[in-house]
């Protein structure tokens, strides 16, 4: 292991190395060509007004400059005549020019931009090309449309795209999906910042934009729905999105932004309403066209919207419920299992008490399936969440084909997620260096990511914890209750009846939560905050003086995250096809803590266990490697391009993987496309799904690597959590009608079903896809629709096992050891595996945008997306998360009259069964709408924009157990273009 860190830190320096020999190599084969300067001036072709800020490049290199305040610009360059420049604004169709000399001052006029489908992109196949022709779907957004999209943020903007779903987790966390499998923690849907991840690794979440660009800073975002491993490697078998930062050689000066806001108006979401605000600043600058900087900062914060829906998903006509005792129906189920109430868990099997050898209605040996009171989640998590984000850049121009930069990015949140639970994220800090070395057909690029988790903590194990630590452990909790019940029987006609089952079990409760800490109070807060100092879920810490015994909730997770990828364009070099070739490498390094990452050379018992130094055990690496090719070509006249690509991907931890993709745009016109685009991809296992070792709750959550398994048995020697279930219940009718308790587990032995587990291996998906773009009515009109389908393989999820704690499956011994009386007798384990049906699923996008009178423009889109049943049942349920149709429908104008715009947008979704390890349901459909007006003030070189989410304040949720969220007004204020 020392060997290998050595080499790890050795690969470090290599990183730094490998640059600045690019760097210097890039020198050497500057061009020597005398310098020349170009200049000239930039103006609005219908009013002749001057252009500050319009971005002036050279095409196929990177030299570039803007214009000034007086609308002028100058560029210094040493590239051979003839060359061509490429003028654009936002609001302006792009125009180019070639420049044969320097003898004479440009005069470039450019036209409002009307017309539609010219955007170019680069995310589809990682090479410039007209989104007309992108061989698979993708959306964009440029600046202009993120300006007048009335989402309160360039991020909630995506929320309105063709194809995406997203899910709001919090203020501060939204994540978007496409195609299907949707989860707050979407492993499948890669986000990128300027081509980097933004996957948090150990927390197990895409941080969303809770690290990325300001709103000052974004110039576009391109989303590519669907599979895209082939080129973009193992995470992103769903999709990907990439949002892109400005250049601060093309866009200068000082910006400043001023959010305010307000949501929960009307107290329809379950709190009062609240102020929300955002500040934004960037500052870019360059120097002779050789170096740049840029500089951003923002903050904001609000109160958090709040899960706090109390739908029952374990009612009483269920097994683990109580359904022989219909008294016990509704509000006073006793097995209440509650969608954001914790340490209630019955279907998890961790906190209901068996209440046994009960007499009710003359009937002796009864038994009850009780639940744990638990905690709302309001009364766990922090209502306050603060987003502090920085970042800067420094460019340097080698020469005109070559540019250097250095970027470093860091953010402090706050909020709650969902993984296999609820999360509270608190102060968490994650941060990112960035080295890129880019020339006109070549990149070279290496990030490390560093993350630290800060104040967060669990919500399940707090809400388990607060429930031992004050109220006993299940074994004290359940003779409390049980004598209570008899307590009340003897004082209300002497025994347990139909009629008095239900006033007698409210009692019970009462008297067994007599030691509680209830919400609201001091000693609540104080034991609240002891659990949460305490980073071991399970057992009682020996470090921390009067630490409760049922253990902690603390979550201490670090990691680094090492990443190197490098492309190069050789068509230039290939006259008969263009190739383009790349390659990647990333090593995670983790840091045990002794709870949800464990060195497992330790011996089993020793793994939370902290060594004389302090440490867990030796750092834990996972690793993967790959690289891929690319080939294009055009045939008849460049009506038909096909496009190749076929990538290598290596993890130790399993076997290599190839990954084709092969796609084709045909092109009978400029206005007519028709693509279709056939790939395989694999996903290896995400660091949490692969190496985490988790006490939750008394059921401990494991990754998917066979090693992990060794000395536990879950793979080869449990029964599946859901066949215990059914298995007790049956036991306990039995025992009912008088039979021995051992007798009737034993008869019922054949409801145990054994788990049989497979070690785990990479998800794999077949995707086929066919598309058609067209535009028609003198670029007025854009139709854009996609078909596809997909089928996974080994599609990655969780199940419940239970392990007969030192007995083997199948034998008297193991089942006996099954019952819910036995619960000391079991390990309980959650365990990342593959499912063993495949899963098909298919859908269709669809969306317009319709120019159809001066500047007002109306827009569509609609998606079906519906996955096909499989008449097995699997290990798990797979969640499918999406609902069958969506539809987003726009109007707008952005200069109804001078300097004034406005926009509407309406959005509608069906109902749809939402299915998880946490919470599952069904989440009802709904529409809502937002709208914004805009108004400039160019002299100030001022925009106000005000506008609102959701105008008619109609609460809704996005998934079982997220945020109700509702209303959402604001006013965001924003200078451009200072000191320019």
């Amino acid at each position: 292991m020392s060997t290998f860190i050595k080499g790890l830190h050795q690969l470090r320096l290599r990183y730094i190395t490998t640059l600045l020999l690019f760097m210097a190599t890039a020198a050497t084969f500057a061009q020597e060509n005398s310098l020349i300067l170009v200049s000239g001036q930039v103006l609005d072709a219908g009013t002749k007004q001057l252009i500050t800020g319009a971005t002036v490049s050279v095409k196929g290199a990177v030299a570039g400059t803007t214009t000034n305040g007086q609308g002028s610009f100058s560029l210094k360059t040493r590239l051979k005549f003839p060359f061509t420049l490429v003028f654009s604004y936002v609001g302006f169709q792009p125009q180019e020019f070639v420049v044969t000399n320097s003898n004479s001052k440009l005069n470039i006029e450019l036209n409002t931009q009307t017309l539609l489908g010219r955007e170019v992109v680069v995310t589809a196949s990682r090479v410039p090309e007209s989104i007309l022709k992108s061989p698979v779907a993708i959306e964009k957004l440029d600046i202009r449309a993120i300006k007048e999209s009335p989402a309160p943020s360039f991020y909630d903007a995506l929320e309105n795209v063709k194809g995406v779903q997203m899910t709001t987790s919090s203020l501060t966390f939204k994540i978007p999906n496409t195609r299907g499998f949707n989860i707050p923690s979407n492993y499948r849907f890669m986000q990128l910042v300027d081509d980097v991840d933004m996957q948090a690794a150990t927390l197990g979440v895409p941080l969303g934009n809770a690290i990325g660009p300001t709103e000052l800073d974004i110039a576009s975002v391109e989303i590519t729905p669907g599979a895209a491993s082939a080129i973009y490697g193992m995470n992103a078998i769903n999709g990907l999105s990439n949002l892109l930062t400005k250049s601060p050689f093309n866009y200068q000066g000082l910006s400043v932004y001023q959010r305010t806001g307000v949501n929960h108006v009307g107290n329809n979401t379950g709190r009062s309403t609240s102020a929300l605000t955002e500040t934004a600043l960037r500052y870019a600058k360059a120097f002779n066209n050789k170096w740049a900087f840029k500089v951003n900062f923002s903050y904001f914060k609000g109160t958090d919207w709040l899960a706090d829906t109390r739908t029952d998903q374990n009612p009483n006509n269920l097994k683990s419920a109580n359904p022989n005792f219909p008294a016990l129906n509704g509000a006073n189920n006793v097995a209440y299992d509650a969608w954001n109430k914790y340490g209630d868990d019955v279907l998890a099997g961790s906190n209901t008490v068996s209440i046994s050898g009960l007499t009710i209605d003359g009937k002796t040996n009864q038994t009850l399936n009780v639940a744990r009171t638990g905690y709302y989640e309001k009364d766990l998590v922090n209502p306050k969440v603060n987003n502090l984000k920085f970042d800067a850049a420094l460019h340097y121009r080698i020469n005109d084909h070559t540019e250097l930069a250095y970027g470093y990015r860091v953010g402090t949140l706050d909020g709650v997620f969902q993984r296999g639970n609820k999360i509270q994220l608190d102060n968490v800090v994650v941060q990112n260096h960035k080295f890129e070395l880019k020339g006109s057909n070549f990149t070279i690029r290496t990030y490390v990511s560093l993350e630290n988790s800060g104040n967060s903590y669990n919500v399940k194990p707090l809400a388990d914890n607060l429930d031992l630590s004050t109220g006993g452990d299940a074994t004290t909790w359940g003779n409390k209750y049980k004598s209570a019940l008899n307590a009340y029987a003897a004082s209300n006609g002497g025994a347990l009846t139909s009629g008095n089952l239900a006033a007698a079990t409210q009692y019970a409760r009462q008297m067994a939560d007599g030691s509680r800490v209830v919400p609201g109070t001091q000693a609540f807060e104080d034991q609240k905050a002891l659990i949460r100092s305490i980073n071991n879920w399970d057992i009682k810490s020996s470090t921390i003086p009067d630490a409760p015994a049922s253990g902690g909730a603390a979550l201490v997770q670090k990691s680094h995250m090492y990443h190197a990828e490098g492309q190069w364009d050789l068509s230039k070099y290939t006259k008969v096809i263009d190739v383009l070739v790349g390659a990647d490498a990333r090593v995670y390094e983790v840091i045990p803590d002794g709870n949800s990452f464990v060195d497992f050379s330790r011996p089993i018992a020793d793994r939370g266990t902290p060594l004389p130094n302090g440490s867990f055990g030796n750092n834990i690496y996972y690793k993967k490697f790959g690289g891929f090719v690319q080939g294009t070509k055009t045939f008849f006249e460049e009506k038909l391009k096909i496009f190749g690509s076929l990538r290598y991907d290596y993890n130790p931890e399993f076997s290599p993987k190839f990954t084709p993709r092969i796609a084709g745009v045909y092109s009978p016109n400029h206005n007519n496309n028709f693509r279709f685009t056939y790939q395989l991809g694999y996903r290896f296992p995400g660091l949490f799904e692969a190496l985490s070792y988790v006490n939750n709750g008394r059921v401990k959550r494991v990754g998917s690597l066979p090693r992990i398994d060794e000395g536990l048995g879950y793979l080869e020697n449990s029964y599946t959590r859901a066949s215990g279930i059914l298995f007790n219940s049956a036991v306990n009718a039995a025992v009912a009608n008088g039979t021995d308790r051992n007798a009737a587990a034993l008869a019922n032995r054949d409801l145990l079903e054994k788990a049989n587990l497979q070690a785990a291996r990479p998800e794999r998906i077949n995707s086929l896809e066919f598309g058609y773009k067209s535009i028609f009515l003198n670029d007025k009109l854009t139709f854009d629709i996609d078909a596809y389908t997909n089928t996974y393989d080994g599609f990655l999820g969780q199940v419940q096992v239970d392990v007969p704690h030192g007995q083997t499956v199948g034998t008297d011994a193991a089942v006996i050891a099954m019952l819910d009386a036995n619960r000391n007798s079991q390990d309980r384990y959650r365990v990342y595996t593959n499912a063993k049906n495949k899963y098909r699923n298919y859908g269709s996008a669809a969306g317009l945008t319709y120019n159809f009178y001066k500047k007002y423009t109306v827009s569509g889109n609609v998606s079906f997306n519906k996955i096909k049943s499989n008449a097995q049942a699997d290990v798990f349920v797979t969640g499918f998360n999406t609902p069958q149709f969506t539809t987003n429908v726009s109007f707008g104008n952005r200069e109804i009259v001078k300097n004034v715009g406005f926009n509407v947008v309406w959005k509608w979704q069906e109902r749809f069964l939402w299915e998880s390890p946490l919470v599952n349901g069904y989440v009802p459909g709904f529409h809502v709408f937002d709208v914004q007006a805009t108004y400039r003030v160019p002299k100030l070189k001022a925009t106000i924009k005000v506008g609102g989410t959701d105008i008619f304040n109609k609460a809704y949720i996005q998934y079982a157990g997220g945020p109700t969220i509702g209303g959402l007004y604001y006013t965001a204020i924003t200078l451009d273009g200072l000191l320019n």
